[in-house]
């Protein structure tokens, strides 16, 4: 039997409840830390528990002796950090709450680490953001679409960093402390940034998860806001995609300790916000309600990931394509319309 243990932060989200299901069906013991304050918390935790036993705490990252309380004579092979706060807008609304949970709450965490669990090895979930605004970069732009003119491949982990937002600033600041853990305490610590994760489980809403949100609400009929012309393009990544190259940095620990790592769809998975509504109109008979808005303040008009670094240090690629991607997504919000019938969907406004 496989007696290796996980902690989860967030782990009652999204991607934590995939990551838990996953590792959950190969024999790990499984913890996961969140604070339930999430839509779709109770349904995720009862799908996971399908899977098999695991333990729950519920505490808050930004509580320090709570997340002490949750390591108190243990330690743990393998740390995955989601709790966040993840919405651009959110974060310049309320900057202070944006830095106590994603600054704050992940040096607490890696405090905790070195603490009381020194040899887990911790995957930081980081953002494309950390890249800014990319307002120095020349774009192309097409009928329904923008793209890199210098940048074919996607950017690179090597290109400078420019936090833009509250939010990058949160992530970014995060994300170098992670680092500066592996380099100055020797824990075995990576920062994954990732862009435009989509698939199972994903309340989408107006402020984040836009694939996931575009799909519910034209699947449910919902009014559609989109912020700026809708040609912003990202590289998107299905989630079984993104827990394999947890796993497999995992693997590889070795190679990948006191990294950056691009974790994305990459060059070959891109999609616009006018290409998936034209998608998406191909599911419905009815027109899709959407209308424009003015552009949101840090929304790039195209970011693409250069992914070659993973592939080369562990081997990673994406295996599910765009097309196959959404088809999976889409399946199952129409096989789960009771969960979305069950909670309130304010109408949608959407930024990338």
């Amino acid at each position: 039997m496989n007696n290796r243990s996980l902690f989860i932060s967030g782990g009652a989200g999204f991607i934590g409840s995939n990551c838990a299901l996953h590792f959950l069906k190969k024999g790990w013991r499984v913890t996961l830390f969140d604070n339930l304050s999430r839509q779709g918390w109770q349904e995720n935790l009862r799908w996971v528990g399908e899977a098999g036993n695991f333990e729950l705490i519920r505490g808050d990252i930004r509580n320090r002796n709570e997340l002490e309380s949750a390591f108190k004579d243990r330690s743990f092979d393998f740390i995955i950090h989601l709790a966040a706060q993840v919405a651009v807008t959110t974060s310049i609304n309320n900057p202070l709450a944006d830095f106590e949970i994603n600054a704050l709450g992940t040096f607490n965490l890696l405090e905790t680490i070195r603490n009381h669990s020194p040899n887990s090895f911790f995957i930081f979930a980081s953002t494309n953001k950390v890249y800014g605004e990319l307002d120095s970069i020349r774009i192309k732009e097409q009928e329904n679409s923008y793209s890199f003119l210098d940048y074919p491949r996607g950017i690179p982990e090597t290109f400078n960093l420019d936090f833009h937002s509250p939010y990058g600033c949160s992530k970014g600041s995060a994300d170098q402390y992670v680092i500066d853990y592996a380099r100055i305490y020797g824990l075995k610590t990576v920062s994954m940034r990732q862009s435009c994760i989509y698939g199972y489980r994903q309340f989408g809403h107006e402020d984040q998860g836009w694939v996931a949100w575009l799909s519910i609400a034209t699947m449910f009929k919902k009014s559609i806001s989109i912020y700026g012309d809708g040609k912003q393009v990202r590289d998107i990544l299905f989630v079984d995609d993104l827990i394999e190259a947890y796993e497999m940095a995992f693997e590889h620990q070795d190679r990948v300790i006191g990294q950056a790592y691009n974790i994305g769809g990459g060059p070959e998975n891109v999609l616009s916000l006018l290409r998936l509504i034209d998608r998406l109109q191909s599911e419905q008979k009815d027109p899709i309600n959407f209308s424009f808005a003015p552009w949101r303040a840090g929304d790039q008009k195209v970011f693409i990931c250069d992914i070659n670094k993973a592939k080369v240090d562990f081997n990673w690629k994406p295996k599910t394509n765009v097309d196959q991607g959404l088809e999976k997504l889409y399946k199952w919000i129409g096989d789960n319309k009771t969960i979305f019938e069950e909670n309130i969907f304010e109408p949608a406004k959407q930024n990338v």
